[in-house]
């Protein structure tokens, strides 16, 4: 496990000194991503490297993607893959480690991003691989002509309603380019109030099917049975429970915000468990 872990207090100082909360361009923007990571508040981000600190697959099952634009993608030296929200890089690596293309990923968490290098050079694969620091927000403006961009679990509000969500995504791939999505939705229309966690943040699929069609993607695939990566629901609300009681006796005064981002957490094992489909979609724009 990288060292920069190892430390809350060297995690909430270097994230401090970086001002990473800065490039969030609002406070909208940050709630988002709390909510995308089981947080309730903004105030949970300086310390989700440590909850977090027993995953290297954060989101993405690596596997999948790479079967998925092995498939599709016509692969060549020039093929260009953007991650967003690449977590601590599983994915990223996986992809240039199997398939031997450049890869781009971008996440906003500093320890995520150093980790992600650290798993490159491992992998022998840091001459294909190039991780940054920054709000995806931003990303999805300013870096364009990829192959393929890779969306996954990160929650499409992250950037907007899902048609401005998918409006974005689609500008960063060049006509005939792919997105991959990593989504769940609710298998029918009266399931919804089942939904535990960050329910409006979830559709029925014809929802998402008209919205695809709307925003002008060719839906070329939907891909289950996904593996269940570092942890299943068990072990990984074991491990995250375990790393928020010792957040607990290290910060006293943040007991009940601890306890609450485990409640969530379980809540959405559940609800990955039992109230919804979790697939990727593979998306071509026309």
């Amino acid at each position: 496990m990288c060292a920069a872990l190892s430390s809350l207090d060297n995690i909430v100082r270097a994230f401090r000194e970086r001002r990473l909360l800065n490039l969030l361009s609002s406070q909208e923007t940050n709630e988002r991503l709390a909510c995308s990571l089981s947080g309730d508040t903004i105030e949970l981000l300086p310390f989700l490297p440590y909850l977090l600190q027993d995953f290297w697959e954060l989101g993405s099952d690596p596997e999948v993607m790479v079967e998925l634009i092995r498939k599709h993608v016509d692969i060549s030296d020039t093929t260009r893959v953007l991650d967003l929200a690449c977590g601590k890089g599983a994915v990223s690596v996986k992809i240039a480690d199997e398939l031997g293309v450049k890869v781009k990923g971008i996440d906003l968490t500093s320890e995520f991003v150093e980790y992600a290098k650290l798993k490159a050079q491992e992998f022998s694969v840091n001459d294909l691989c190039e991780f940054a620091i920054g709000d995806i927000n931003e990303a999805v403006a300013t870096e364009t002509d990829y192959d393929c961009v890779i969306y996954g679990a990160v929650g499409l509000d992250v950037l907007g309603s899902p048609l401005e969500a998918l409006n974005k995504l689609k500008a960063t791939v060049k006509p005939g380019g792919y997105i991959l999505i990593e989504e769940g939705y609710i298998p029918d229309d009266g399931k919804q109030g089942d939904i535990r966690f960050n329910k409006d943040a979830y559709h029925p699929l014809q929802h998402w099917m008209d919205l695809f069609k709307e925003a002008g993607f060719e839906l070329l695939e939907t891909a289950a049975g996904h593996s269940e990566g570092d942890h299943n629901s068990e072990t990984g609300l074991a491990a995250i429970t375990k790393r928020a009681n010792e957040l607990s006796e290290m910060h006293p005064d943040k007991i009940a915000l601890f306890k609450e981002y485990v409640r969530n957490q379980q809540d959405e094992y559940d609800d990955i468990d039992n109230n919804l489909v979790c697939v990727t979609w593979v998306l071509r724009k026309h």
